[in-house]
């Protein structure tokens, strides 16, 4: 698509002020993009221009560029002006990307909290805490069964590294319950649907627990890292299939045929 320096109005619709005015710029620029209206090369009115016409302020705008530069859908270009540089497809693979990235972090973290977290739960837990965590245990066994509500699933497999956080007694691992939540949220989403996780984290649990009954803190330990390691690596691997099948196909060549001599 030929570079444009001359502001089209009928692209450019006011945006309605119904929410972060930053992000509704940025939802309707990548819209325009996500709709091949604004293709890779294309180049965007001027700020100033480009402010009116969406009926927004200047600063507004420009948190907005950059954002989506940061999103990896514009190139801001000093002196010449603000590009499209990506198409919807090549976008979703940087956001793969990125969050390849953020898991990766996303795991490390759970590891350096749900591991001590273990330790200390096999050193302390007194009876009616191993009974109470075996209960938390054989919901999820029952929450397992088909159908499975993901969504019911997650809360309870999250529940269970809760539930091992509090036999902790750790008044800083308290403190981060809420973190932690979170943390523990986005992974169960991110695993618990790839196939044969539910069964692999199923075994994980029970050698937590088992580890925590006959308080034995280094196998607490490793039960917990092997267990987030598998998480990880599932997740990161589903991640990139999802890249790879984003990939264009490369168009196979065939050599002309040669006639057959005599």
């Amino acid at each position: 698509m030929v570079e444009s320096s001359r502001p089209d109005s009928s692209l450019w619709a006011p945006v309605r002020p119904s929410g972060n005015l930053t992000d509704l710029i940025v939802a309707r620029i990548e819209e325009l993009i996500d709709r091949d209206e604004l293709a890779a090369g294309t180049r965007l009115p001027g700020e100033r221009d480009l402010a009116r016409l969406l009926g927004v302020s200047r600063p507004a705008l420009r948190e907005a560029v950059k954002t989506l530069e940061a999103h990896g859908r514009l190139d801001v270009r000093h002196g010449q002006g603000v590009f499209v540089v990506q198409s919807a497809e090549e976008a979703m693979r940087a956001r793969l990307a990125n969050l390849e990235v953020s898991l990766s972090e996303l795991f490390a973290m759970r590891e350096v909290l749900e591991a001590p977290a273990a330790e200390w739960a096999a050193s302390s837990a007194s009876e009616a805490e191993i009974a109470a965590l075996a209960t938390a245990l054989e919901d999820e066994k029952a929450a397992r069964q088909p159908p499975v509500d993901f969504d019911h699933l997650a809360t309870l497999d999250a529940a269970f590294h809760l539930h091992i956080v509090g036999v902790a007694k750790n008044r800083f691992l308290a403190q981060t319950v809420g973190v932690l939540q979170e943390m523990l949220a986005r992974g169960m989403q991110t695993t618990l649907r790839i196939p044969g996780r539910i069964e692999r984290s199923a075994r994980d649990h029970r050698e937590i627990f088992a580890a925590i009954e006959r308080h034995d803190p280094a196998a607490a330990r490793a039960a917990v890292v092997a267990h987030v390691t598998g998480a990880r690596e599932a997740a990161l691997e589903r991640i990139r299939q999802e890249a790879n099948e984003l990939r264009p196909r490369r168009r196979t060549r065939r050599a002309p045929k040669r006639a057959v001599e005599g």
